[in-house]
Order: C-alpha cells, then sequence, then structure tokens
C-alpha cells in the first residue's frame, strides 16, 4: 500500500454534514453538496462517499390527496329513478300475473271436476228417480187392472172382439176362464156360433184374456202375456205380473 502524506490527507478529506430538509413540502426532499474537485478522492480505495437516500417511491402531493379525498357519491336521475320503478313494477306484474294465471287454472280444473262430479251425481240421481218412479207407476197399473177385473168383468168382452179380428181362421177354438166364458156365450154366443168358434173353458186362462187357436196357429191374448209385453217395452221383465 502506498503511504499519504499529510498534506495529501488534510486536502482529500472533507467533513461530513448531514443532508438540508429544509427545503421539502409535503414530502422528504433530498439535497446534496455539489461535487468537487476533492470528491474524486472518493473513487479510492478505503474512502466512502457521502451517503445518497433514494427518494424514488416516495407518494406525491396528488398521491395524498386523492388518498385522503372521500369517494364521490352519484344520485340517480329522474329517468334513472323512472326506469327503476318501471322495472320494479313490470317485474311484479309479471309475478302476480303468473301465479294468478296459476292460481286460476288450477280453480278452474277444480270447478270442472266439481261440475262433472255433480253432472255424474245428478244423473244418476235422475236415472234412480225415474225407476223408483216406474216402479211405483207399474205397481199402481198392476192394482188398478186388478181392481177392474173384479169391478167390471165384462171387459173380456172388448179383449175377445179385437182378438177375433186380428185371428182371420175360422173355427177357431177360443179358451176363455170359465167365468169369463160364461159371458161370452151371453153376450157374444150367436158371433162366435155364427164364425164357427168354439168357446173352451180352461182354468188355466186368467179373468180378463183369452187364447185362439185354430189350424196349427195360435193367438195369446192372455191378461198375462199382455202385461208382460208392456213390461218388456218398458225394460222391467222383472217387475211382478199381474196374478202376483
Amino acid at each position: 500500500m502506498s503511504a499519504i502524506t499529510r498534506h495529501q490527507a488534510s486536502g482529500a478529506y472533507r467533513r461530513w454534514q448531514p443532508p438540508d430538509f429544509g427545503s421539502a413540502v409535503d414530502g422528504l426532499a433530498v439535497e446534496t453538496a455539489p461535487p468537487t474537485a476533492d470528491a474524486t478522492v472518493a473513487d479510492e480505495p478505503g474512502v466512502d462517499a457521502c451517503p445518497t437516500i433514494e427518494t424514488d417511491g416516495l407518494d406525491t402531493d396528488s398521491t395524498d390527496a386523492d388518498q385522503t379525498r372521500p369517494p364521490e357519491f352519484k344520485l340517480p336521475t329522474a329517468e334513472e329513478i323512472e326506469q327503476i320503478y318501471e322495472s320494479a313494477r313490470k317485474s311484479g306484474f309479471d309475478a302476480g300475473y303468473e301465479e294468478g294465471t296459476a292460481r286460476g287454472r288450477v280453480e278452474a280444473m277444480q270447478l270442472h271436476s266439481l261440475v262433472e262430479n255433480m253432472d255424474q251425481a245428478m244423473q244418476a240421481l235422475d236415472t234412480d228417480i225415474a225407476q223408483e218412479l216406474l216402479d211405483v207407476s207399474i205397481e199402481i197399473a198392476r192394482h188398478l187392472i186388478r181392481r177392474e177385473l173384479r169391478e167390471f168383468p165384462e171387459s173380456v168382452l172388448d179383449t175377445v172382439r179385437e182378438a177375433l179380428q186380428q185371428f182371420p181362421q175360422n173355427n177357431a177354438m177360443v179358451h176363455l176362464h170359465p167365468e169369463d166364458a160364461a159371458l161370452i156365450r151371453e153376450y157374444l154366443g150367436e158371433q162366435v156360433a155364427h164364425l164357427g168358434h168354439r168357446i173352451i173353458e180352461d182354468e188355466a186362462i186368467g179373468r180378463g184374456g183369452c187364447r185362439l187357436e185354430a189350424s196349427g196357429s195360435e193367438l195369446d191374448a192372455t191378461l198375462e202375456t199382455r202385461w208382460k209385453r208392456i213390461l218388456a217395452n218398458l225394460g222391467r221383465d222383472d217387475a211382478p205380473g199381474i196374478e202376483s
């Protein structure tokens, strides 16, 4: 290592002074002394230069102001408020409409089902009532016929006349209840004999009717058979007969 004389040492080194902070405004600014010719000795080995404080990264006045300023609040305009209201109203209307429509469909289906059930019930009730009325009517007619035969036995005369008109053959055998046969002989004897018919007393024949036979043909005009035909036309074959 080369030796440094006293004269060199006193001229090459100067006392270090702290930097001046007086000129900083709202921040930290560092001023350094301008370099002199003697400062070149800092390049020599073993000599430290004046320290330098970096100012990079320090916030400026505008940055501090931006950070401390409160965020701006912008009120909506009348048009925006109207849009918000209209959107909310439409959403509420649509939701209410959908709910009302769905509820209406459910109630309509329930009402339709109720009407169908009532209609079926009424039809069944009408059928039951009609059958009951028919049964009552049949029973009334049966009793009226039986009473008519008891009070007006001569009604058998009309039955025999009608049967002879529908039975064109002559020389027929007219089967009658013994009591009705006596009435026919009394009131229609000559007419029956003129056509060659014969009166046959038959206890199997009920009062008020007759049966005609001739040349293999037969006409059943008994009261029981006529009554069954009426019941068959009414769909009540199971109803009781006249003699029941």
